[in-house]
């Protein structure tokens, strides 16, 4: 799958005349020094750099790689990166519109420039998620045998949405968010860089800190939103992106965050504060000034599932199924819609009993763990599937629960070091209340049952 005729003339219409591409494009990093963010893959000896030339070959050549992470934080820019600096014969597909017999394409390419020319090969697929488990099958020779070197983009989680043949023959590198500093810094030099708007406009701190806000942590749109601004204001025959004109340019209203951009999490914290108090009114203020803010919609989704486990809990067991319900509505439907989804939600969640005992509960369980208190698996629960374990004393004397009285069988499940430790205590607010008498019930079972004295 080597470019086409009408992709190499638009690429070569692309490098006469850069201007005529988005500004994105125009600022595409053309080393990995260029690369904003993500400098923990970008080390000395680094996958990255070894798929570059910079110290991999031979017996210990460059691996495959997955690249995990959302939208708009430099997956696609890496893979560019390495086709451009690379030696290698490059080749890009996506999983949206390649499949088997395009895969197999490539495969049977680098097969033949291998053997022919010594020419290794660099596929790029992106949005492998999208492939199913019998078009990355036919990946594995390839990748297992290194015809190609795989370089796999996904904004999925790999551990699902990807074969685990496949990624045990790969590297997973995760990609983490970028901040507002490494954003900063490439407008910045978009402003300035020759590739970019030369030095055309400037970008004032308010200006510039509304920007930041609509990216949420995704450059291309960041670049995008700064090239629709300064499309504006050259239009208008000024000189500085006002508030106003990126406003206007982006069809966006500025909340007033502070430039230090602590409001940020000032608002989410109070959005997550008014449900954890009941003020369903406050909340919906919150949530309104975090849309208007540009929040990506995501973000206030997650922070929704958090607090319905954290402070809802079992108090209201469908809490959390509400709010794992608009996160995955959110991310099918979006702006403008995906506002009246959070506002359900939010609603949902402001006006449901409260319980933090799941929440308590876990992190007392784990504080033991960390302390040292985890013990041996009591003999009678361990498996006693495999040849051998009778021997040891496995499963011997464990009560299957389903043939006695009430399902309950009274034996220790917990370990010596912690036998006896209660770390849920549930409250008595709204559906927990029922989950309150009935642990108190089985634990007076399990106790009595098994002759330990139900007094303390």
């Amino acid at each position: 799958m080597e470019p086409d005729l009408f992709t190499a003339a638009a690429e070569d219409r692309q490098e006469k005349d850069p201007a005529g591409s988005p500004l994105a494009v125009r600022m595409r990093p053309r080393t990995l020094d260029e690369v904003v963010g993500q400098q923990h893959l970008l080390k000395p000896g680094s996958p990255l750099r070894r798929l570059v030339g910079e110290g991999g070959s031979g017996p210990a050549g460059p691996s495959s790689v997955f690249l995990w992470g959302p939208p708009g934080i430099g997956k696609t820019t890496l893979a560019h990166v390495v086709s451009q600096a690379t030696n290698k014969r490059f080749v890009e597909l996506s999983a949206i519109t390649a499949g088997v017999k395009e895969v197999r394409a490539v495969i049977d390419g680098a097969r033949r420039a291998s053997g022919g020319y010594g020419k290794e090969t660099v596929l790029f697929l992106d949005e492998i998620h999208r492939f199913s488990k019998a078009q990355q099958d036919s990946l594995l020779p390839a990748v297992e045998n290194r015809w190609v070197t795989l370089i796999a983009a996904t904004t999925e989680n790999p551990y699902f949405s990807v074969i685990s043949p496949l990624l045990s023959r790969s590297l997973l590198l995760t990609l983490e968010p970028l901040t507002d500093d490494d954003l900063r810094g490439l407008l910045r030099r978009a402003l300035t860089d020759a590739r970019g708007l030369a030095g055309a406009v400037t970008l004032p701190e308010d200006t510039e800190g509304h920007l930041l806000r609509i990216a949420g942590g995704d450059a291309r749109r960041a670049l995008t939103a700064l090239e629709a601004g300064a499309g504006s204001a050259l239009a208008k025959g000024e000189k500085e992106i006002t508030l106003q004109t990126l406003e206007e340019s982006v069809d966006r209203a500025a909340v007033k965050y502070d430039r230090d951009g602590d409001q940020h999490y000032d608002v989410a914290s109070a959005l997550i504060k008014s449900i954890r108090g009941s003020d369903v009114d406050a909340a919906l203020h919150y949530l309104a000034r975090m849309i208007e803010a540009g929040e990506d919609p995501r973000f206030i989704a997650r922070r929704l599932m958090i607090s319905a486990s954290e402070d809802i809990g079992l108090a209201d067991p469908t809490a959390l199924q509400t709010a794992v319900a608009a996160a995955q509505a959110v991310a099918m439907i979006g702006f403008p819609e995906a506002r009246i989804t959070l506002s359900q939600a939010t609603i949902a969640l402001a006006l449901a009993p409260k319980s933090n005992a799941a929440y308590t509960a876990i992190d007392a369980a784990l504080a033991d763990v960390r302390a040292g208190r985890a013990g041996a698996v009591p003999l009678h629960l361990r498996d006693g599937h495999y040849k051998g374990a009778q021997k040891l004393g496995h499963a011997q004397g464990y009560r299957y629960p389903h043939d006695l009285p009430g399902g309950i069988a009274a034996q220790q499940y917990a370990p010596d070091e912690v036998h006896g430790t209660r770390y849920y205590e549930p409250t008595r607010h709204g559906a927990e209340a029922r989950y309150a008498d009935v642990v108190e019930r089985v634990r007076v079972r399990l106790r009595t049952d098994s002759g330990e004295s139900t007094e303390g």
